[in-house]
């Protein structure tokens, strides 16, 4: 991509702009609007290009060897454009590797691939076994931290089904509900004064 006198003049005044933030005049903010819409239609049409040029490759080569001027001519196109060859075009070179021109691209083709390779393995990480799954403790201040044992799980009878566990804990038992005297206490009364000595009775 490649931007003209205007356009780098414009690009300029952007960037002066993004390092030293200004009040920027309305002539200047429509060329840089016009600047990035042009930018995203270049983009665009080198994304449809691109494609192009690779569907003309694959017809290519799936007519080779009839076709095998085109095809050698395409797929330098294609590696000059940033193009990875495929498993196919290193096959099709293989089998047509007599020429000269066949030979240096099959070369050329098994470095960059051999490159990609590297680049996928280097980048992609170690798989990370999942650490072992912990235990459930008991949290401190229930029966654990008073040292009072856990309560046993009743027994279910054939008639009484079992209560299912909470989702996550397969071997919790059933809590029973508390009851309300236990959540909230009953207020108690205070108790009435004693009455007072027969003598200070007496004198009062």
């Amino acid at each position: 991509m490649a931007f003209g006198a205007d356009e780098l003049r414009v690009l300029r005044r952007a960037l002066a702009h993004a390092l030293h933030p200004t009040p920027l005049p309305e002539e200047d903010v429509q060329d840089c609007l016009r600047l990035a819409d042009a930018v995203d239609e270049a983009v665009d049409e080198a994304g449809r290009l691109r494609a192009f040029l690779l569907a003309d490759l694959a017809r290519y080569r799936d007519a080779l060897p009839g076709s095998l001027s085109g095809y050698l001519e395409l797929l330098q196109d294609a590696l000059a454009a940033g193009y990875d060859p495929r498993p196919e075009d290193l096959a099709a070179l293989r089998a047509l590797r007599g020429g000269p021109v066949a030979a240096a691209l099959l070369e050329r083709c098994q470095v960059i691939a051999e490159r990609s390779v590297r680049a996928r393995l280097a980048g992609r990480a170690a798989p990370v076994a999942p650490a072992p799954r912990g235990r459930l403790l008991a949290l401190p201040g229930g029966r654990a931290a008073s040292g009072e044992p856990a309560r046993p799980k009743a027994p279910t009878g054939p008639g009484k089904p079992a209560r299912p566990a909470a989702p996550g804990r397969p071997d919790a038992p059933a809590r029973p509900a508390p009851k309300p005297s236990e959540v909230f206490p009953p207020r108690r009364r205070p108790a009435p004064a004693p009455p007072p000595p027969p003598g200070e009775r007496a004198a009062s």
